[in-house]
């Protein structure tokens, strides 16, 4: 009995410690990025010069995108730079996508349309294109998405001074936010998502490019095999499989791309569950990769992400032990009184007081909206946890039950049920005009 009764005080403290001890570490981690890489820029709109300007291909795969791909595409023919091009692929859509971007094509003369059959999912498009693109570096986007016009002048700044630098992910920002769910949203991009990649480029490594704006060294891609057909988050897997190869992964906030999120609980739901899924499957394919020393600088975020499984579940375990107990006797070890915050709740309520007010500093020079959606943020880190605990809870069996090699295809996210955005402006003149800051 006493060793149950230290077991569980063991499980509930760790239930407690690991999202307060984790919060703690993307605050520093993120103020230490920040000091170091990021507070020079502060204030400049426009990247310094550089010595030469290489060629860049930005691509975006599409499928049933015939709402947005027209401004999607006239969004990416006003990048700021002197050398690009864009190729769109769509990958077996059944709207009038493909009619769109055959029309655009004709209307721009640096697009290229690349038509598939059937769907063969986002990363065989991601393939199709880098393999015909003109240009050794890539930027590639989702087929909602808004670019911002310096964002390939802002990659470019790291690729020219990086020879071992293989991909640099950006800084996707919420476009709807007319909801609730769109403004919780606003709160998870900075308080989490993006002091986090801020946090893991100080710890070293950074677990996954973002799938909506990421740039990337062709020849890395090359050197790794490009994107995995079979993955569920392609994202995820590529950038497990660029730094394993030792390639460099850097994170740019000032690549700023503007993008639609589910607003819809069945959305998110489906969205989140996805990402948990790919997650697990990178934890199923790489451990075997990470046994050797020579791969122990992406031990630190293995070992992260595999406490953050164990949490879900041990959390999981107390949620419903305090269920049990409410209708049944149980031991007295396994008896969780109340699930409600005491001075633990106190504890955490101020540490995510203080990581929101981190992540407003951090990122309001990228989002001047944030401000309005402060209330809603400082709710969003409990969201956060509640949801990230049920969708690794169910991803862990389905993932494993999933049919091995099995091709990852499109399935037609929710965009958001009103797009009321923060919609960046074209710019005056075609190319891109740098000058010294």
């Amino acid at each position: 009995m006493n060793t149950l009764a230290s077991l569980s005080t063991l499980l509930l403290q760790f239930a407690f410690f690991y999202p307060l001890t984790m919060a703690w570490m993307w605050m520093i981690g993120a103020v230490h990025y920040y000091w170091r890489f990021e507070r020079q820029t502060v204030g400049v709109q426009i990247p310094p010069i550089l010595d030469h300007y290489p060629g860049v291909s930005l691509i975006v795969p599409m499928h049933n995108e015939g709402e947005n791909a027209r401004e999607t595409i006239a969004q990416l023919m006003c990048q700021r730079y002197p050398l690009f091009e864009v190729i769109a692929v769509n990958d077996g859509s059944k709207d009038d996508t493909g009619a769109i971007l055959d029309d655009l094509a004709e209307q721009y003369p640096r697009l290229r349309v690349i038509h598939l059959a059937t769907n063969q999912g986002k990363a065989m498009g991601l393939n199709t294109a880098a393999l015909m693109a003109k240009y050794e570096f890539l930027i590639c986007i989702d087929g909602d998405a808004l670019l911002d016009e310096y964002a390939a002048a802002w990659f470019m700044q790291h690729f020219v001074h990086g020879p071992r630098l293989g991909a640099i992910t950006g800084n996707p920002r919420i476009r709807n936010r007319s909801t609730l769910l769109g403004k919780l949203q606003v709160g998870e991009f900075s308080s989490i998502i993006g002091m986090i990649k801020r946090a893991q480029r100080t710890y070293g490594r950074i677990f996954t490019i973002s799938g909506v704006v990421g740039a990337f060294r062709r020849a890395a891609l090359h050197d790794v095999g490009y994107w995995s057909p079979e993955m569920l988050t392609e994202d995820i897997d590529i950038s497990w499989k660029l730094q394993i190869a030792h390639w460099d992964i850097r994170y740019e906030p000032k690549a700023c791309c503007w993008i639609l999120m589910p607003e819809t609980l069945k959305g998110l739901w489906k969205q989140r569950l996805r990402w948990a899924m790919g997650g697990v499957q990178v934890l199923i394919k790489y451990l075997p990769s990470l046994l050797f020393w020579r791969k122990r600088r992406m031990w630190a975020i293995y070992a992260e992400f595999l406490l953050s499984v164990a949490w879900a579940y041990i959390m999981g375990g107390v949620t419903l032990l305090w269920f049990l107990g409410l209708f049944m006797p149980l031991p007295q070890p396994l008896y969780i009184q109340t699930i409600l915050p005491g001075w633990n709740g106190v504890v955490i309520g101020v540490t995510c007081l203080m990581q929101i007010g981190v992540a407003l500093r951090l990122d309001s020079q990228y989002d001047e909206g944030m401000g309005k959606s402060y209330y809603w943020m400082v709710w969003y880190p409990l969201a956060y946890w509640l949801l990230n605990m049920l969708t690794t809870i169910w991803a862990v069996p389905k993932t494993l039950m999933r049919k091995r090699n099995s091709r990852a295809v499109w399935v037609s996210p929710d965009r958001g049920i009103q797009q009321t955005a923060q919609t960046p402006h074209p710019p005056a003149h075609e190319h891109y005009v740098g000058t010294k800051s």
